[in-house]
């Protein structure tokens, strides 16, 4: 099985990149035989979407070489930041074009839904919203998790509470299912 990771986040010292790391490493632990690709969403930076841009120039080719690489996976992890309730802006833009190409931007890939937060919600709101979204999107969500308070939750190499660890487990084993 293939697995694209990501964070839906551009911050270099992301702590939902370290959650998504974490989460594919148990996943691997479960099943030595997946194969993890990492992508950095750095790495698809575009300009803002608009149907102008978008009517003058096509869609953007970073979008469709992100799109192509969900394509081309068997599955995904993918943990999504919370900034004001909702995705990252970086997040917003490259999905936003990659919508163009099909709506279905998951491809009904099954789908490991993490966030991970500084407060206590564990990012309630985002996983929320993009559960919410999912059967509009091809997201075949097989397992969710949110990560919250942290700081006291992550020693800085890996989870720490028993909650969090059972909690990441029970969502990758939803892909082995």
């Amino acid at each position: 099985m293939k697995v694209l990771a990501f964070a839906a986040s551009n911050h270099s010292k992301s702590i939902n990149r370290m959650l998504v790391g974490y989460a594919a490493v148990q996943l691997q632990r479960l099943n030595p035989d997946v194969q993890i690709e990492f992508v950095d969403i750095n790495d698809y930076e575009m300009p803002i979407y608009s149907p102008d841009r978008q009517n003058a120039d096509g869609i953007h080719q970073l979008a469709q070489d992100f799109y192509a690489k969900i394509g081309d996976a068997d599955a995904l992890i993918v943990s999504f930041a919370e900034y004001n309730g909702f995705v990252t802006a970086a997040w917003k833009n490259i999905y936003d074009w990659m919508s163009r190409i099909d709506q279905k931007v998951w491809q009904d890939k099954p789908f490991v839904l993490l966030a991970a937060s500084p407060g206590r919600r564990a990012g309630a709101n985002v996983l929320q919203t993009q559960e919410q979204t999912a059967p509009f999107f091809g997201m075949n969500i097989k397992g969710k998790y949110g990560v919250g308070s942290w700081s006291d939750a992550w020693d800085g190499d890996t989870l720490v509470k028993a909650e969090d660890i059972e909690g990441i487990e029970a969502a990758v084993k939803g892909l082995l299912a």
